[in-house]
């Protein structure tokens, strides 16, 4: 895990150098082990490291292979480093550091853009060839770790975070109307390559950009699952889908242990970071570092799951940490989850995560977290609805249960400059649903949320939050070959026993039956999602500020509504209007504050 930036002049000056160091200096808190700068005629590449894999001053970044006439800076983790190193090394390449970068480098002379079908981990990445003066940007399969970027005529600059691009200044920040409603419709998912900014977009998962000396560049998508059936598995019961997922997951989970310093597990106590936990201790883990976070209650809500998390520290021995967090910890710690977002999120685990994060990072440096099971196996109650939905009816079906509002809803909120004439959000998920493959609706759905909805919303929340305090989040349930071989199991294997139906039949021999038989939780933050004291007066102080005034998002009536009852008004998925509207607007006023004083350009 690092931050990495750079910039690529078209028209033969030199890059802002100044600008590289202040994107980079701005990711400290994603790479607090180290910092390194690299100018080569008109490409400058910076870089922050966070030391898990090869400590020594080796592998520190970026990383110059002059024999190969590369240049790299890379952000995540590459789980079969070593028998990739084997690999190259009989093909006659000799290595000087311990690092899975340069393994990346190595590989990337060995079979160009190719390199990346051989990666088996999370990577956003660039490399230069100093020879040629060409520019590669790589983002892993499912978009685990970031890369954004910002194009004028003569220049293109990238950053493992927005706020980074923005630090270096020079960015049009004037809202991207289609990712407002994407944000306001799509609960909060914009999809790639939008942000909300006009001048900022992001490289889509499994996705390779090539930009060539003069500024023309090339794009290519190197992986996509399928979401339809394996001639090969149709004979597969529930029994040979569960062993088969199992074993799969086993092998992912033993993958993401890879590392020079210790690794935990975020422990909620249900059932996907429970099984985590259970696998890991099954291949010899002992004294295993687990972390559960719990809240006050609030508005008769219960803020904690303690409960199972100890059932499971209990039964398999581990070295649990249970982290407490009270009511008067919650707003103080808004502001800075806000700032820790690449992009803004509507979720209340936001703020969950960015606290457990902030005490985990005190002991450890490496977590492996459940996340992505509910979107990859069909955990979630919306997708029951599409189980008997016919082909054709996939889209308005999903939008009724996923949606946060109706296009003639959103444009009664906003504000005549920022409504749209169409429905974007509307028209992605059809087009997306309705393309060849898969054949069930259940597919259809799972297949978005699996390659779009669990990227920009859980998977980005995980990174921003974690990375937040120099933490590295790992995902087993997002190991690429797992997703392939979920993609492929019956809908209604997945959606069996209440969702994940699967999965919890074959967790039987793994796990205590009062987890897996459990209701399903969420991360609770009462204190939160519930609006009053001091987090309702942040809510109001945000939308009436001056920016938001001048920006005038929101139309004056509808906001002043859903200010005189900010508790009344949900989403289909249950979250707060109020918060949804007011961290769009604390995020933009955030992002003006930090980079006020900017001085590059």
């Amino acid at each position: 895990m690092c931050g990495i930036s750079g910039e690529i002049t078209f028209d033969g000056t030199r890059p802002n150098l100044a600008a590289v160091a202040a994107m980079t200096e701005s990711m400290t808190a994603r790479g607090p082990d180290g910092e390194g700068v690299y100018l080569h005629r008109h490409v400058a590449l910076g870089h922050r490291r966070l030391e898990i894999i090869g400590l020594s001053a080796r592998g520190a970044q970026p990383m110059v292979d002059a024999a190969l006439g590369l240049a790299l800076v890379f952000n995540g983790c590459i789980y079969n480093y070593r028998e990739l190193r084997d690999e190259l090394s009989g093909y006659g390449y000799s290595f000087f550091s311990t690092a899975d970068s340069e393994v990346i480098l190595k590989a990337f002379h060995r079979w160009g853009t190719d390199c990346v079908d051989h990666l088996i981990g999370m990577f956003a990445f660039a490399i230069v060839d100093t020879d040629t003066g060409e520019l590669t940007l790589a983002r892993d399969r499912l978009g685990i770790k970031p890369l954004y970027f910002t194009q004028t005529g003569s220049r293109l600059r990238f950053a493992s975070s927005i706020p980074a691009l923005l630090e270096a200044g020079g960015v049009d920040t004037s809202i991207d109307r289609v990712a407002l409603h994407h944000y306001l419709t799509f609960h909060s998912v914009v999809p790639a390559p939008h942000t909300i900014y006009e001048g900022i977009k992001k490289l889509p998962p499994a996705t390779v950009r090539t930009i060539a000396r003069d500024g023309t560049s090339s794009e290519k998508r190197y992986w996509e699952p399928a979401f339809e059936p394996d001639p090969s598995r149709a004979d597969w019961d529930e029994t040979r889908w569960g062993t088969e997922l199992i074993d799969s997951l086993r092998t992912a989970v033993r993958r993401r242990m890879v590392a020079d310093v210790p690794v935990g597990v975020l422990l909620s106590g249900g059932i996907d970071s429970s099984l985590v936990v259970a696998l890991l201790a099954e291949q010899g883990q002992r004294d295993l570092a687990t972390f559960s976070i719990g809240f006050d209650s609030a508005a008769g809500e219960s803020g904690d799951e303690y409960e199972y998390s100890d059932l499971i520290a209990k039964a398999f021995g581990t070295n649990h940490h249970k982290i407490h967090i009270g009511t008067d910890r919650l707003l103080p710690a808004i502001p800075g989850t806000v700032a820790a977002m690449s992009e803004p999120m509507v979720s209340h685990d936001c703020v969950a995560f960015y606290l457990l994060s902030q005490e985990v990072s005190k002991s450890i440096k490496v977590v492996q977290s459940g996340q992505g099971a509910d979107e990859i196996l069909g955990g979630y109650d919306w997708y029951p609805p599409l189980e008997h939905t016919p082909r054709d009816d996939v889209t308005k079906a999903y939008a009724s249960v996923f949606f946060d509002r109706s296009h003639k809803e959103l444009n009664a909120l906003l504000q005549r400059q920022y409504r749209l004439d169409h429905d974007p959000s509307w028209q992605f998920a059809y087009d997306h649903q309705n393309a060849p493959g898969a054949g069930s609706a259940v597919d259809a759905a799972l297949r978005l949320d699996t390659t779009v909805m669990l990227v920009d919303d859980p998977v980005k929340r995980v990174d921003t939050m974690t990375m937040a305090w120099g933490l590295e989040g790992r995902v087993p349930f997002l190991d690429h070959e797992f997703v392939e071989l979920a993609a492929t199991c019956p809908p209604a294997l997945k959606l069996a026993h209440g969702g994940k139906g699967v999965l919890k039949q074959a967790s039987r021999a793994l796990l205590p039956a009062e987890v897996i038989d459990r209701t399903k939780g969420y991360f609770p933050v009462p204190g939160i999602r519930h609006l009053d004291g001091g987090v309702l007066d942040l809510v109001t102080d945000t939308l009436r500020a001056q920016s938001a005034r001048d920006r005038g998002l929101y139309e004056e009536s509808t906001l002043a509504a859903l200010l005189a009852a900010p508790n009344e008004t949900r989403t289909t998925l249950g979250s707060n209007s109020l918060w949804q509207l007011a961290m769009l607007e604390m995020w933009l006023q955030t992002m003006e504050t930090a980079t006020a004083q900017r001085a590059p350009q």
